[in-house]
């Protein structure tokens, strides 16, 4: 996103011989490709980048370094809670129902809710509980050796990817700088933004003149240069945008405002996610399980009544109907609900059906298969893991790591080019005006449209415009007194 001022041409950082990459299009000239539309739309699309950038960047330059520090934060858990989470792997291994016991055991004063067993040789199981010395929606989880019942200790765990202390920390700044409901506009506003400034950039980048069309893509080399800040910032941006775009789009779909609308369309276009019904016949409700994307394991505080199968049979049963990934999580029966066991393997092919058994027989209460998920649902589901790094493992978390590095550079490259460019002014105002008006009226609609749609994005708006009048009529007064002295 460019916090640029291209409106000034650039006359002393390139040779008289070479063509000037900010030099503005002539409308309508010919062999340029470009159109008296886009000569039009340039200015609107320049200012508007412009305010975006100066007064939305330190918001993203949060988001962007949050997010960087978040992906990263999965390969440092590995090695910070290497004792807890990683055991050497033995001949037999102990039962679930025996693991669970021993958890409780250690920590008497709370209720398991659910077990994850280790996905791979070596790795240590989770029994979770819902314990009060821990922060609300989050769970105790109690690390035990699988082959020996051994426990390696007791940490508190946060959402369905199971963040530990660590990512907790670095997921909450993320998405709320640790300051709550209040915080978390902050992460929308970026998240509304990121998209328009993104796109907006690359209609800038491709409407420049160049001398060949490499330069779109690879960076100018030579001296240090405002020219080759400009020429890094939208090369990289460029690469970057598709992936801006997607977190953009992701982010969105679980925010405050937006996101209520998102899943309102959402559902309204048969897309809403299915729920897995667990519900034990003759007790009261519906019921489903939490199909989140950071938030939802299972909260149950009642140990169902009566015969109860254990939880190495619940997970037979499960097996038997087809769950099969070795990467699973086992919800504990509560009051009218059966056992929930789900599988979590984000790698590809995704392996996310789950099962409900009922305590008492052993029998498949019902069953869902991620293949059964509408398009919409799936891509949801899809795009969340993306965006929280746990949709094909290292690999995204490295590609969240470069998006967000990315995006700083981004952000700074703007920024320095906007204090080079200095005494340089954005375009001039009123650039609306020169839009016609068979244009401006359907992009005034579309612009509301989406104003609505993403609340935020919208109050910014008028807030720039706000900005601006204001500017305007300051500036009107200054000359009016120039003018009288």
């Amino acid at each position: 996103m460019t916090i640029d001022d291209p409106a000034r041409p650039e006359t002393t950082e390139a040779p008289p011989s070479e063509p000037t990459d900010a030099t503005p299009p002539t409308p309508g000239k010919a062999g340029t490709g470009r159109t008296g539309t886009w000569s039009a739309l340039r200015p609107l699309v320049l200012r508007l980048h412009f305010y975006a950038g100066v007064l939305v960047a330190p918001f993203l330059l949060v988001a962007a370094a949050s997010g960087l520090l978040y992906a990263l934060s999965f390969q440092a858990e590995k090695v910070i809670y290497a004792h807890e989470l990683e055991v050497p792997v033995g001949d037999t291994t102990v039962p679930l129902s025996q693991q669970v016991n021993i958890a409780r055991k250690v920590n008497p004063n709370g209720t398991v809710t659910a077990v994850w067993p280790g996905a791979e040789p070596g790795a240590t199981t989770r029994v979770l509980m819902a314990d009060p010395d821990v922060p609300e929606g989050t769970s105790l989880a109690v690390f035990v050796d699988p082959y020996t019942g051994e426990v390696r200790g007791q940490l508190p765990s946060f959402g369905s990817s199971g963040a530990l202390p660590l990512r907790t920390w670095i997921d909450g700044l993320h998405a709320d700088l640790h300051l709550g409901e209040l915080g978390r506009n902050y992460s929308e506003l970026a998240a509304s933004w990121l998209w328009v400034i993104a796109l907006g950039g690359v209609l800038l980048w491709f409407g420049r003149r160049r001398k060949n069309r490499r330069a779109l893509l690879v960076p100018e080399r030579g001296p240090k240069s405002r020219r080759r800040t400009l020429s890094w910032h939208g090369s990289v941006g460029l690469w970057a945008v598709t992936g801006l775009v997607l977190l953009s789009a992701t982010g969105l779909t679980w925010s405050r405002y937006a996101g209520e609308n998102i899943g309102t369309v959402q559902d309204g276009l048969g897309g809403a996610t299915p729920r897995l019904s667990a519900t034990l016949e003759g007790a009261a409700g519906s019921g489903s399980e939490h199909e989140g994307h950071g938030d939802g394991h299972p909260q149950g505080g009642t140990t169902a009544q009566g015969q109860d199968i254990g939880v190495d049979k619940a997970v037979e049963a499960a097996r038997a109907a087809g769950i099969d990934s070795p990467s699973i999580s086992v919800a504990l029966p509560s009051e009218g609900k059966g056992y929930v066991v789900k599988e979590t393997d984000t790698q590809f092919p995704l392996q996310l059906d789950s099962a409900a058994v009922n305590p008492a027989d052993g029998t498949v209460l019902d069953r869902l298969a991620f293949a059964d998920f509408p398009l919409l649902a799936k891509l949801t589901r899809i795009g969340i893991d993306a965006h929280t790094g746990v949709f094909l493992g290292l690999f995204n978390q490295l590609a969240l790591a470069a998006l967000a590095l990315s995006l700083i550079l981004l952000i700074l490259w703007g920024y320095r080019m906007w204090w080079l460019r200095r005494p340089g002014r954005p375009v001039a105002r009123g650039a609306w005006r020169k839009v016609p008006v068979t244009m401006l009226l359907p992009l005034a609609a579309v612009t509301a449209l989406v104003g609505w749609f993403i609340p935020l994005l919208g109050l910014s708006l008028l807030l720039f415009l706000a900005v601006d009048l204001t500017l305007a009529a300051v500036a009107k007064v200054r000359a009016r007194t120039t003018r009288t002295n």
